[in-house]
């Protein structure tokens, strides 16, 4: 570590705690290195530090964490045709945001999130500030210029702890909202629909609990985020029910946020269920069921939330284990953002490429620390493939350690799964239009004044 810290001391300066890059390609050539020490330095003053350090770094040359308002707000008004993939990286984050850059820069695509949930940031071990760090460094190693739009995905009120204390629960929400944007998450999606009231008769009513907490989070929001940004700001409506959403539902739900909230930029989207599950449906045997996505109600929420509300359209939630021929039908259907993360994380632990006493290692470790977990109705391949995504964050490094020869594989059949995705949703070229719309802005921090030594 102390020989890579020197080596920077040659192409970057660090002066009244602000970071200069004197030599870009030098930084580039370090960042492996770089990263791996933000991420694994056993102590956690200088981790946190080395980890605005290379965000610093990436803000110099080029990569800047941006909010995708602007983008939503020209979709609200003319929707260009395409879908925003809203990517969840829980394990491998600095390799699998490399590949993720590296197409984007083929294809020219400008319009991905990367995000990551209130839930996961627990599981994966991955605080935002670290999240930020790792996404940013794959952006300065690969290369990419632009602002880079990053998301709090999820951040959610849960019901059983709002009831029991809402003050404490909301106050633990606006904490973490504070943490995202301090490490430049400009976009977060609220998740207030757990305290929808299906007692209630009236569909107001009923989203009345959903749309007053969402708008006390939006205000808390708008009056913490950075001078010349505008953070964007997602609602939901989505799973609570189990049935698909509806307009009367959107309607209720947007009418009464702009009511309570009053003054201010609202939502600029809005997430709604269609019929998929989080993580997909597993088999007793451990393989998905094929589920039936409402591509219909899609289109009716997105066309309600852009033409009477402005919104950039519909959110999709867990469709990353959707079939590969479902995908073109998002755009189709005017759908402006979906999100995916459970189809990265089975390539990884399913790849060939992965040593299978590997793999049995991160499955024994799971059976031994989360067997309370298991259901008495689950197999036991529907609990380790419920139960997998833990064994990325107790186990991240010995992840980050496969060696070349396992992980280039692993890679491989992402990048065709990101080019698979960026085509599909139609994504490829919309660079341009994220150019023309968005004009980030470099919030200037301070990293410790000896971080170099």
């Amino acid at each position: 570590m102390a020989d890579v810290l020197a080596k920077l001391k040659n192409c970057v300066t660090v002066t009244g705690g602000r970071v200069r890059v004197t030599d870009g390609d030098a930084v580039r050539g370090f960042m492996d290195s770089l990263i791996y020490e933000a991420v694994f330095n056993a102590d956690e003053e200088k981790r946190k530090g080395l980890q605005r350090f290379v965000i610093e770094i990436a803000k110099q040359m080029g990569a800047i964490p941006a909010s995708i308002q602007s983008l939503y707000e020209e979709m609200g008004r003319n929707y260009p045709g395409f879908t925003v993939p809203a990517i969840n990286i829980r394990g491998l984050t600095y390799d699998t945001a490399k590949v993720i850059f590296r197409k984007a820069l083929e294809k020219k695509v400008g319009a991905m999130i990367f995000e990551i949930a209130r839930s996961e940031i627990g599981y994966t071990n991955q605080r935002p500030l670290e999240y930020s760090a790792a996404v940013l460094a794959a952006a300065v190693k690969e290369g990419y210029r632009g602002p880079v739009f990053m998301q709090g995905d999820h951040f959610q009120t849960v019901r059983k702890y709002y009831l029991d204390n809402p003050k404490l629960e909301t106050d633990y929400v606006k904490g973490l909202i504070r943490e995202a944007i301090d490490a430049e998450f400009y976009n977060i999606d609220l998740d207030t629909s757990t305290l929808v009231d299906l007692d209630k008769k009236d569909l107001r009513e009923e989203q009345r609990p959903n749309f007053q907490a969402a708008a006390d989070l939006a205000a808390f929001i708008r009056d913490i985020e950075p001078k010349g940004v505008t953070v964007s700001i997602g609602g939901e409506i989505g799973e609570i029910g189990g049935k698909n959403s509806t307009p009367e539902e959107l309607r209720a739900y947007l009418d009464g946020f702009r009511e309570t909230m009053k003054s201010g930029k609202g939502v600029s989207k809005l997430s709604v269920q269609s019929g998929t599950s989080h993580g997909g449906v597993v088999l007793p045997d451990g393989s998905l069921a094929q589920v039936k996505i409402d591509f219909d109600t899609l289109k009716k929420m997105s066309d309600v939330a852009r033409k009477e509300y402005g919104l950039s359209g519909a959110v999709q939630h867990g469709a990353s284990t959707l079939p590969d021929n479902a995908f073109h039908k998002f755009p189709e259907t005017g759908t402006s953002e979906v999100h995916l993360a459970t189809g990265f994380q089975n390539i990884m632990y399913d790849s060939p490429a992965l040593p299978a006493a590997f793999r049995d290692d991160v499955y024994r470790y799971i059976k031994e620390n989360f067997a309370k977990e298991k259901k008495e109705s689950q197999t036991e391949e529907q609990f380790i493939y419920s139960t997998r995504k833990k064994g990325f964050g107790p186990l991240k490094q010995k992840w980050w350690d496969l060696p070349d020869n396992v992980k280039g594989p692993i890679m491989k059949e992402l990048s065709d799964k990101f080019e698979l995705l960026f085509h599909e949703l139609k994504v490829n070229g919309s660079r341009d239009l994220v150019d023309r719309t968005v004009k980030p802005v470099v919030i200037d921090k301070t990293v410790p004044e000896k971080i170099l030594d």
